[in-house]
């Protein structure tokens, strides 16, 4: 193995594309499907391909306010023609326009039968019951019937998350009802005695519970059904009660906290006996301790506990899977081609992913890592554009090309 896949010890660590790609071939079987309102699908994924009942636009139509005419009519100084009549938006052209003539026409109004362009109105002079027009390219400012699509095209397929584009489109067709998949059912889990909620007061030692209030909103902004009022105390068949009850009830548990080496670390240990630990360690930083596995048959993502830790592997490793898990076709996020605003000098055994800010400089975009970086620390996150990858065995000198992943285009 490569000297990305050990840490400082020589032990074993999965690198994190293979550790992904091992987790999307353990995606469960797709969920039921329902049928929504097209108001409540935003976010849902559809379970079927939805097909064109008429072509888009179903007829032709003016793309401007101004004139319909012939193009033929007008010669190349311009014309002065006759009117014709008006069409808006929303009427039918029932009569064919008379030669040498023009028609007052309106946005996303028909073309009566013999017109064939239209001249914006700013480009025009109207006059009584005459309008001045110039010379017009044949087919200008027309939306032709069947430009968009064709009747029976498959305009969107199964897989496909519905974001307002979608949903616009689906109402353009006149859909109001969608068939998409049952929400993800996740219960989320929080590991640790120390671990108390806002608004209670702390005891010595004691923290609250950042992770269960990060990690959840991600997890309804991927579209999940959540439960995260499940907390996991320091002891294994409390664990183990607990982790047995919330696999019985939900389609994926996820956990943050004690899946690291300490002696009060339980979870793997209740993981092993209610199941099997599939993938632990992996070649990423922050977030090594992260694990997957299943508990009595539901799939189990084990979050580190330090805050950023969580936040960052839940978003580039769990995020993929509990995609996968809803239907999407479409999983794996597109990073931006960003010079580095920094010198990384030495080498790391551990892809990193820094907390950074896009800024201009001299005229080029560029990703600038906040100074603390632990994985501990949200003050970065929140700071920060996205995260910047430098890659495992990798140095870096200002300038340099990396992968930048937004944070707006893993948070959806």
């Amino acid at each position: 193995m490569s000297a990305c896949g050990c840490d400082a010890h020589g032990q074993s660590l999965r690198p994190v594309d293979q550790a992904i790609a091992e987790l999307l071939t353990r995606v469960p079987t797709a969920l039921p499907r329902e049928r929504v309102a097209l108001s409540e699908a935003a976010g849902r994924v559809l379970a079927e391909d939805v097909r064109a009942p008429w072509p888009m636009p179903a007829w032709d139509n003016s793309a401007m306010d101004g004139y319909a005419l012939r193009a033929a009519d007008v010669p190349a100084q311009g014309a002065w023609l006759p009117l014709a009549g008006r069409i808006a938006a929303g009427d039918s052209a029932l009569y064919a326009l008379p030669a040498g003539h023009a028609v007052r026409i309106f946005t996303g109004a028909p073309l009566p039968p013999g017109a064939d362009s239209v001249v914006a109105q700013e480009q025009a002079e109207e006059e009584g019951v005459t309008v001045r027009v110039p010379a017009t390219e044949l087919g200008s400012h027309v939306r032709r019937c069947g430009e968009e699509f064709a009747v029976d095209s498959c305009v969107l397929k199964v897989g496909q998350r519905l974001r307002p584009q979608e949903l616009g489109l689906l109402a353009s067709l006149g859909v109001a009802e969608v068939l998409v998949y049952r929400r993800l059912r996740v219960c989320l889990l929080s590991s640790g005695n120390e671990l108390r909620e806002p608004g209670e007061a702390l005891q010595a030692g004691q923290i609250y519970n950042a992770n269960r209030y990060s990690i959840a909103a991600i997890l309804r902004g991927l579209g999940c059904d959540v439960d995260d009022s499940v907390l996991l105390i320091d002891e294994l068949d409390v664990s183990c009660a607990a982790l047995r009850l919330a696999a019985a009830q939900c389609d994926v548990l996820i956990s943050t906290g004690g899946v690291s080496v300490g002696e009060e670390d339980h979870l793997k240990q209740a993981v092993s006996e209610l199941g099997e630990l599939q993938l632990w360690r992996l070649a990423i930083q922050p977030g090594k301790p992260l694990a997957f596995g299943h508990i009595c048959g539901t799939p189990w993502i084990g979050l580190p506990g330090n805050p950023a830790a969580a936040l960052i592997t839940a978003l580039v490793v769990a995020r993929p899977f509990l995609l996968r898990a809803q239907g999407c076709r479409e999983v794996m996020p597109q990073p931006l081609r960003i010079a580095a605003g920094f010198t990384w000098s030495k080498a790391n055994s551990r892809r990193q992913y820094l907390r950074a800010r896009l800024q201009l400089s001299a005229g080029q975009l560029c990703a600038v890592p906040h100074a603390k970086q632990g994985s501990a620390m949200l003050t970065a996150a929140c700071w920060a554009d996205g995260l910047a990858i430098v890659e495992c065995q990798r140095t870096l000198v200002e300038g340099e090309l990396i992968d930048f992943l937004l944070f707006d285009s893993l948070l959806h």
